[in-house]
């Protein structure tokens, strides 16, 4: 089975002022809202082979354990034959165990017997974000403006950069700024430092917010499945620099951004959302570059999104977003 749940357990914009404070997460589990009058909401990931039984099996456990589905996903992909689904859940008033509790026993009556990698995720527990940036600050500026206003259900810990450019944008609304230069060529021991920070901060997710640096195997490997990437181009074609000016000397009638998990193999992890604008002869590449800065952050802001919602299932090379 090439499904992934990371974490998971296999068998064996303009104000007038600084914000002060951030808005109340809305909408982590669809269109469920986390409220004090509403029970707190949990979620149910689970990736396995193909059988019979396994929607049964899921909302059985749940219903013998006091809870109450609220949303509910399943997707069976025919060509890997792997199951998965993604269950909103809340204690139906007769008292819900604990997570904790919830994972041994789904553990001995479900997950065993079903060979599965699944995961319990508590929805007021918002998904811990470090933001790495270069000098380009619009996919950045989205993300925090996002954040600020509780449409973005990540709690963003630090922002993180080999440069000064971006420092007072994240300073302005009162996010940690950590300059990590790469001097005299030594990657390595830069990115042993953001991987330090990632793990002071508790952070789950490494977004590369136009981070134009190529993250050394070692470190790929470390985030295997916990870094995403926004690219300027609509993969698979136009890889690496200056992707615009390459869609414009080829004439291109649309061009796109995409988000994508980031592995060894550049620009070649697997795909969470692109998003797509038609142009024509009469635009530049400088007109390019602006209509594309617009769509990459577009597309890194639903793929953020949806990864902290618990939506995005690692399927190979592939992805499958159950929204």
């Amino acid at each position: 089975m090439s499904a992934d749940i990371p974490g998971g357990h296999p068998v064996s914009a303009a104000v007038s002022e600084p914000p002060s404070g951030h808005a109340e997460q809305a909408g982590a589990a669809g269109s469920e809202t986390v409220s004090a009058d509403r029970p707190p909401l949990y979620i149910l990931t689970t990736a396995c082979p193909d059988t019979t039984g396994i929607v049964a099996a899921v909302a059985g456990f749940l219903a013998e354990h006091n809870a109450t589905i609220t949303e509910a996903q399943h997707h069976n992909d025919p060509h890997t034959r792997t199951s998965f689904m993604r269950t909103v859940f809340h204690d139906n008033g007769k008292g819900l165990s604990g997570v904790e509790a919830l994972e041994r026993a789904f553990a001995g009556q479900v997950g065993r017997r079903f060979e599965m990698h699944w995961r319990f995720h508590e929805v007021r527990r918002r998904c811990r974000a470090l933001i790495a940036v270069s000098r380009q600050s619009h996919c950045l500026n989205g993300i925090l403006h996002r954040w600020s206003t509780g449409t973005l259900p990540v709690e963003v810990v630090a922002v993180v950069s080999n440069h000064q450019d971006t420092r007072s944008l994240a300073e302005w609304h009162g996010v940690p700024y950590h300059y990590l230069p790469i001097i005299d060529g030594r990657k390595a021991e830069q990115e042993r430092r953001i991987i330090e920070l990632f793990e002071n901060s508790d952070a789950e997710l490494l977004v590369l917010a136009r981070y134009m640096q190529i993250l050394t195997p070692a470190a790929c490997r470390y985030f295997e499945g916990r870094a995403i990437n926004i690219h300027h181009s609509f993969l698979p074609g136009f890889k690496g620099a200056k992707a615009y000016h390459q869609a414009y000397e080829r004439g291109v009638k649309l061009i796109g951004a995409t988000a994508h998990y980031v592995t060894t193999d550049l620009d070649e992890g697997p795909i969470i959302e692109q998003e797509v604008e038609r142009v024509d002869h009469t635009q530049s590449a400088e007109d390019l570059t602006v209509v594309g800065s617009e769509l990459e952050t577009v597309a890194l802001n639903r793929a953020i999104k949806w990864h902290a919602e618990r939506r995005v299932f690692r399927n190979g090379r592939r992805t499958v977003v159950l929204r």
